[in-house]
Formats: structure tokens, sequence, C-alpha cells
């Protein structure tokens, strides 16, 4: 992790803890259902803390790879401006067809590896 990765991650960890204390104070003294929304929104910073923790070891995955693929050249000094479209491009390609996309996951292109056919009888 880099130094603003870190820094994002401490936020999200406070700011879960803070959503834990009020989710059990409403607990405690408030409604129930205050309290289980709390606890909800409380998670969500932790999930954050776990896809920066991704980023940085596809982050550094990518370094390792772009270094040993470029190893009898001298590696550049400072970060890949690259990286972040080679993060992004590896996602897109990781993901479905642009059918899937634009249909939000009803329909996939001929050539799509997950392409399944639908049945004749539910039309």
């Amino acid at each position: 992790m880099n130094c603003s990765s870190r820094l994002l991650s401490t936020l999200y960890i406070a700011t879960s803890s803070g959503l834990a204390w009020t989710a059990v104070l409403e607990y405690l003294y408030g409604p129930m259902w205050a309290a289980c929304l709390f606890a909800a929104a409380g998670i969500v910073p932790v999930i954050a803390v776990v896809r920066e923790s991704v980023i940085g070891d596809q982050r550094r995955a990518l370094a390792e790879w772009s270094a040993r693929a470029a190893a009898p050249v001298p590696a550049p000094v400072g970060p890949d401006p690259d990286a972040a479209e080679d993060i992004v491009r590896a996602e897109l390609d990781g993901a479905c067809c642009e059918r899937w996309w634009t249909s939000l996951g009803n329909d996939h292109d001929r050539t799509c590896r997950h392409h399944i056919r639908r049945s004749s009888s539910a039309a």
C-alpha cells in the first residue's frame, strides 16, 4: 500500500468504528431499525479497506510482472504512468462482453465465453 491508500484505509476504519459505536448506542437507546441500519452502514467502509488492499496487491503484481518482462533493461525510476490503465484493462478483460454490460447482465455477445443459451420455452 502506498501512503494515500494507508490514509484512506485509516479513514475507512475510523468511519466504520464510529458507525459501529452509533449502532451500539441505537441498539441500547433507540429504535432497532436504526441500529440495524448503522450496523449495515458500518460494513461498507470495511469493504472499501479490502478493495484498497486488493488494488495494492494488483499494482504490486503488475509491477513485478513488468519488471520481469523488462529484465534486461534497467527499470525506470518512479511509478509507472500506465499502471492504472493496465489494471483497468485487466479488470475489463476479466469481465463479460459489451452487450452484458449494456443490458445489465441480461444478454451476451455471440463470442462471449459466458454465453448461455436460453430455452425456447422461457419467452
